[in-house]
């Protein structure tokens, strides 16, 4: 097997000296061959300095790769063309991961009975909630801190997406399904995501099966900066942008329109979640109604933006997306 670890970094080059220095600690079968690639996604900071650094210490097992044009989902689609990898494993900047991590990931991928895999997620230190917050149980806003992932102690198929930080995919599906899409992902002044499940909905919609690996384990940092509501309630209006954006505009029914159905539905969706945030006592739950508004507020925006014939900032139309995904990816043609 030939693995490729691909990391797209933006101006960390501090934390991501860390996250290098965990994943050169790797233990594999010396029958494994395995890369790390490092996309510097036109960062003005020691970025390069220390990639290179990784380069000398470690010959052959450390490439630098820069990608100017601004965005997350094209830095990943530059990294996986340039990739040397049969196996493409995602690794986030602000992560470290356990010497293990990269065999347990990856192992389960070389008979084709899976397409891809996703790993536990957990947060690097200890952390402690302020109590508007809870990070499980049904008022959990998601995971937004660190992209919380935790399905228990036992490996199983996937009925979710994996995160993009602990994640890994046969590169033949990227070949035959297209890359990350890149009016998804974000971007400087962009916080628009959902790049890296949007893929992996995407294979499993098409049937692919994907494995959950307890034992690939990523730690996440926490950000303090993200622990304030005005982040999780941007966070939440993005997401529901994307999941909009995600879909597409379809055909209209029975000749009407098809948004304004859409628009009926996201309508009733949010009230009983705005009757929560505006009586419920408990500010737990309280905070979780207010973000699921907040979600229904960012489908509603694009949705009108969309039925307003205005194209998504970074890529043109979902189906002008999809057929050039594929030449984006294999063969470094035109980007979307």
């Amino acid at each position: 097997m030939n693995i490729t670890v691909i990391l797209c970094t933006f101006n960390r080059c501090t934390c991501l000296a860390k996250a290098l220095g965990s994943v050169a600690a790797s233990v594999l079968p010396s029958s494994v061959q395995w890369e790390v690639l490092v996309v510097d996604n036109n960062s003005s900071d020691r970025t390069r300095e220390v990639v290179e650094g990784f380069c000398y210490r470690y010959p052959g097992r450390f490439r630098y790769l820069f990608e100017g044009h601004q965005g997350k989902s094209y830095a990943l689609n530059a990294g996986i063309r340039e990739a040397r990898g049969d196996v493409l494993v995602f690794l986030d900047d602000d992560a470290t991961v356990e010497s293990l991590w990269l065999h347990n990931l990856t192992a389960a991928l070389s008979n084709g009975e899976y397409a891809g895999a996703g790993g536990r997620i957990l947060p690097a230190q200890t952390f402690s909630p302020p109590r508007w917050l809870a990070l499980d149980g049904p008022y959990d806003p998601g995971g937004i801190l660190y992209a919380h992932l935790d399905l228990g102690d036992e490996p199983r198929e996937l009925d979710r997406a994996p995160y993009g930080t602990n994640m890994a995919f046969r590169k033949e599906v990227f070949e035959k399904y297209g890359g990350f899409r890149t009016d998804l992902g974000p971007r400087p002044g962009c916080e628009i995501r959902n790049e890296d499940t949007e893929f992996g909905r995407r294979l499993m919609a098409a049937g692919e099966r994907l494995r959950y690996e307890p034992s690939a384990v990523v730690y996440h940092d926490v950000s303090e900066e993200r622990v304030k509501k005005d982040y999780f309630l941007g966070w939440w209006f993005d997401y529901g942008t994307s999941r909009i954006r995600e879909t597409g505009m379809r055909p209209a029914m029975w000749g009407i329109p098809r948004h304004y159905f859409r628009i009926l539905k996201t309508v009733g969706y949010a009230l009983p979640f705005v009757l929560g945030w505006t009586v419920a006592l408990d500010p737990k739950w309280r905070f979780y109604c207010k973000c699921r508004t907040w979600y229904a507020a960012g489908q509603a925006v694009e949705i009108y933006r969309m039925s307003h014939g205005e194209e998504a900032e970074g890529g043109e139309s979902r189906k002008r997306h999809n057929e050039c995904a594929v030449v984006d990816v294999t063969r470094g043609g035109p980007r979307t």
